[in-house]
């Protein structure tokens, strides 16, 4: 089934994650009497009384604003062929830099280095961003490139930066296309010490009819270290997926709406060290996703219980009375149980 040879190789991006020091403790943070990390204590400041971003964060999970409506007419059909071929050419899944999705929705664990004239932001995958901050300016026609150029000022105790730049080739966060004049700005707040708050706002007239804004938090992760996930171009497994882009014709599984309507529901867990909610809707006998309370996405049947969206794959659970009980999410991180709440 063309749904786990898919999510096989997504296993494969987690198979080094047997790295070195993750359970270290980390040095010179605050802590609790029992010896916890103090994530609320106040957050650090470098020399000159800017706070200071310096470490390591996972989370980076939260919600956007843009709705299928807002795109244009090109970037809608790029959208629908992407779903159609279940994104099997994602430049994640190819093992290229992810780009700007490392901006708006991509949970995963980053380390940011700060100095007066840089800051640093490395992913996991080997790719990185650099912000300058010794006062230059963006160019105005920049060579694209895959992750952008980026610079920073200070608002306040607020880091804002700009970045532009970005290949064509590279996907927004759920496999929405842009334009190479897409720009983004981003302000980062470190509350406490142990908390991000991220804004950005994301523009594209030339793929959108509006701009839309990205809002997300981190975490501080003590104690542990940052696992390698780079992927092997010669084991993704490719050859093996399937969809309508590949073969021609539809290979979703046809599921009696009665069906689909005991999956309707909220379901909520944990992913990424944090709360996670999903609510699924039934509409013109399709069943839809809403992640955090974003837009509806659709999702393709491949079985009675299997379905998948263009990144993210689910299985529901049934009791011996036929009731819905949970739903699995796959990830690359992992397989993450949500229980159904009503």
């Amino acid at each position: 089934m063309q749904i786990y040879r898919r999510f096989a190789f997504l296993a494969l991006l987690t198979a080094s994650a047997q790295a070195q020091w993750l359970n270290l403790p980390t040095p010179g943070i605050p802590r609790l009497p029992d010896g916890k990390p103090n994530l609320t204590a106040p957050a650090p400041r470098t020399a000159d009384g800017k706070p200071d971003f310096t470490g390591l964060w996972t989370g980076f999970i939260g919600v956007d604003d843009l709705k299928i409506s807002d795109a244009q007419p090109w970037a809608r059909a790029v959208l629908q062929q992407r779903a159609d071929a279940f994104g099997k050419d994602n430049p994640r899944f190819l093992c290229l830099p992810e780009g700007p999705t490392a901006v708006d929705l991509a949970g995963t664990t980053r380390r940011i280095l700060q100095t007066p004239s840089m800051i640093a932001i490395l992913h996991e995958d080997l790719t990185y961003r650099q912000v300058f901050m010794d006062g230059r300016k963006l160019e105005t026609d920049p060579n694209p490139s895959w992750m952008g150029y980026s610079v920073g000022r200070w608002d306040g105790d607020t880091l804002v930066v700009e970045s532009v730049g970005f290949s064509d080739r590279t996907w927004l966060g759920r496999d929405y296309p842009h334009t190479d004049n897409l720009r983004v700005t981003e302000r980062y707040q470190r509350v406490d010490f142990g908390h991000l708050k991220i804004e950005a706002r994301l523009e594209d007239p030339g793929a959108y009819s509006r701009p839309w804004t990205f809002h997300t938090s981190a975490q501080f992760a003590a104690d542990t270290e940052m696992a390698d996930t780079r992927c092997d171009p010669a084991d993704t497994g490719k050859q093996h997926w399937t969809g309508n882009a590949a073969q021609g014709q539809s290979t979703a599984a046809n599921v009696n709406p009665e069906i689909l309507a005991k999956y309707v529901g909220i379901y909520k867990g944990v992913w990424a060290g944090r709360p996670r909610v999903l609510e699924f809707t039934l509409s013109a006998n399709k069943l839809f996703v809403a992640f955090e309370g974003g837009e509806p996405q659709p999702l393709i049947s491949q079985s009675e219980n299997d379905f998948n969206s263009a990144a993210v794959a689910y299985r529901f659970n049934r009791d011996d009375h036929g009731v819905v009980t949970d739903v699995i999410e796959f990830h690359v991180s992992g397989n993450y149980k949500l229980q159904r709440e009503r």
